[in-house]
């Protein structure tokens, strides 16, 4: 009888994000997470493995909740609906792409800097990234972004100021970057974190493929 061939463990890395697949191993698990340091992580297991481990390695500093992933080859995007949505950005507030200067005022505070903090300087963002933000009064209060690049496409990443949230502002910003990256025959990933987020990228055109469990992680 043919054996079948372990796969060695393999921890991809994006940011905050980690994706562990392959044979589980407690010793890479741990290794990982003591490189990382004492700062927030999402772990996301590729199978049930995965998750028992994280459970048992990590127990309550491990916080298990859902993400949903949205269908990556397929879509009901409208532009005619995105542009009315980009256009329905409320008196008072300005969208802009991200330039140097927005590049750095959102990598200075801790509720935008995931739009940018992957990449380490304004000339890779530039090369690289795309992005747009909702400013007020010349300050970033929203945000659309590149999470990070890959062949063909970006990963989206959404942020709005808590005090401005629930006025449309991230749907303009992300409704601005899809149709952007249509333009340049881009391919702008969504996976959402929580169901507001969900439900926002379903109302923009994504379809829902399928919930996954993830772990927050903070050892501090």
């Amino acid at each position: 009888m043919p054996m079948t061939k372990k796969r060695p463990p393999v921890p991809l890395r994006f940011g905050d994000f980690a994706r562990l697949g392959g044979q589980p191993s407690e010793s890479l698990l741990r290794a990982f997470t003591e490189k990382r340091g004492p700062s927030y992580l999402i772990l996301v297991g590729s199978d049930q493995g995965w998750n028992r481990l994280i459970e048992k390695v990590f127990g309550g500093k491990a916080k298990a909740f859902t993400r949903y992933a949205l269908k990556k080859n397929e879509h009901s995007f409208n532009e005619a609906v995105l542009q009315r949505t980009v256009q329905a950005l409320k008196e008072g507030y300005v969208l802009k792409p991200i330039d140097e200067q927005l590049y750095h005022q959102c990598l200075s505070r801790s509720w935008s800097k995931d739009l940018v903090s992957l990449f380490p300087s304004y000339e890779l963002y530039a090369e690289h990234g795309l992005g747009f933000c909702a400013l007020k009064d010349g300050s970033v209060v929203s945000g659309a972004s590149s999470y990070y690049y890959y062949p063909g496409g970006i990963e989206i990443e959404v942020d709005t100021h808590p005090e401005q949230r629930r006025q449309g502002l991230a749907a303009a910003c992300a409704a601005k970057l899809i149709l952007t990256c249509l333009q340049k025959g881009l391919f702008p990933s969504w996976d959402a974190h929580t169901k507001q987020s969900l439900h926002l990228a379903l109302r923009l055109g994504y379809l829902f493929d399928h919930e996954y469990a993830a772990y927050e992680l903070c050892l501090t």
